[in-house]
């Protein structure tokens, strides 16, 4: 396999931040009367683990949208404003700018565009008029780990060249006023808004960062109720399992195989970038792994300062490792699960 890497990560939230007991002050207020028994809201919100979020709007905004057409629109203004200022800030960090980049490829599940994200952002950034677009609905949150590893297909047979992921996640747009179920309960608390962008460089080109040497897609069979959407008239309706935290602990033998075909073993990677899908999914990761208390102390980070972004989440994590790279040589795991439901491994080396 070529050596093409991944030379820099770009992060944007919106500027609306609310501490956690703010957004639970505020579904109290819209779900009053309404919601049987609001201490099993709050119980819910602080099992999460999450501390604050940021919001594509202001708090206030969300009680005007009238549907999922309000909603849909919102995504795509707001998306377009925090994915170029993530695609901008991952060119400038690897020394580039939009003329450089020969293909994107965009990720997210939060909304729907045609044309896409990435088709609008190339006239607002500009990009090239020969760019190729590879826009992928439908991973969640995978998506993140899964963009990498499509990207880096590409780049293997266009080693010349130039690729950004891009990943837009507004999950807040997404809220169901009239679900009371438990995972969106849930999700009203775990699910915050951001974007993220990454630069990778095939083998022919200059720069610095982490190569990826391999990625592994897995399917587990018969488990599309496991996460995802139910699409309705309403928008978006979230489709969360209990079974995530069960089958996150039976990722161990994947990794194994995976690391095997590279002639390692766990005991060989010392950095673990993991989707910071939610504490139960997290403890599963760590105890399947047998990983050390700190191994995934940034995931653990990133959960509790602004939730889990979906497909972004993962991204944002990787950025904090690039700004503080471990020694030459280190092969670090980058992983993430979502809906199929599936996972995705990218095994790096600095």
């Amino acid at each position: 396999m070529g050596s093409m890497r991944i030379a820099s990560v770009g992060r944007a939230l919106p500027p609306h931040r609310y501490g956690q007991d703010e957004l639970f002050e505020a579904l109290g207020k819209v779900w009053a009367g309404r919601f049987h028994n609001p201490r099993r809201l709050e119980e819910i919100h602080r099992n999460v683990l999450v501390g604050g979020r940021h919001l594509a709007l202001p708090l206030e905004a969300y009680e005007k949208l009238q549907g999922f057409g309000d909603a849909n629109a919102a995504y795509i203004d707001c998306g377009l404003t925090l994915g170029e200022r993530a695609i901008r800030e991952a060119l400038a960090g690897a020394g580039l700018v939009p003329e450089d980049v020969d293909h994107v490829f965009s990720v997210t599940v939060t909304g729907i565009a045609a044309p896409s994200l990435d088709a609008r952002l190339a006239n607002r950034l500009p990009l090239r008029s020969d760019v190729k677009r590879t826009p992928i609905f439908g991973l969640g949150c995978v998506a993140g780990a899964a963009g990498i590893a499509r990207a880096s297909d590409y780049l293997r047979a266009f080693p010349d060249q130039t690729a950004v992921l891009l990943s837009v996640e507004l999950c807040s747009l997404t809220l169901q006023r009239a679900d009371f179920s438990i995972a969106n309960l849930i999700a009203t608390g775990l699910f915050g808004d951001g974007a993220a962008a990454v630069v990778l460089r095939g083998a022919d080109t200059e720069g610095v960062g982490p190569r990826v040497v391999a990625t592994r897609s897995v399917l587990y069979p018969n488990t599309e109720r496991v996460m995802g959407w139910d699409v309705g008239d309403g928008g978006f309706q979230v489709v969360l399992s209990a079974d995530v935290p069960r089958l996150a602990a039976g990722l161990r033998p994947d990794v194994d195989r995976f690391l095997a075909d590279q002639g390692l073993d766990l005991s060989d990677v010392d950095v673990f970038l993991s989707h910071p899908g939610g504490p139960k999914v997290l403890q599963a990761i760590e105890q399947a792994l047998a990983l050390p208390p700190d191994a995934l102390a940034r995931s653990w980070e990133h959960l509790a300062s602004v939730g889990n972004l979906s497909s972004a989440s993962v991204l944002f994590v990787l950025a904090d490792v690039l700004a503080d790279p471990p020694a030459p040589g280190t092969f670090g795991l980058l992983l993430a699960m979502g809906p199929g439901f599936c996972s995705e491994l990218v095994l790096l080396q600095w």
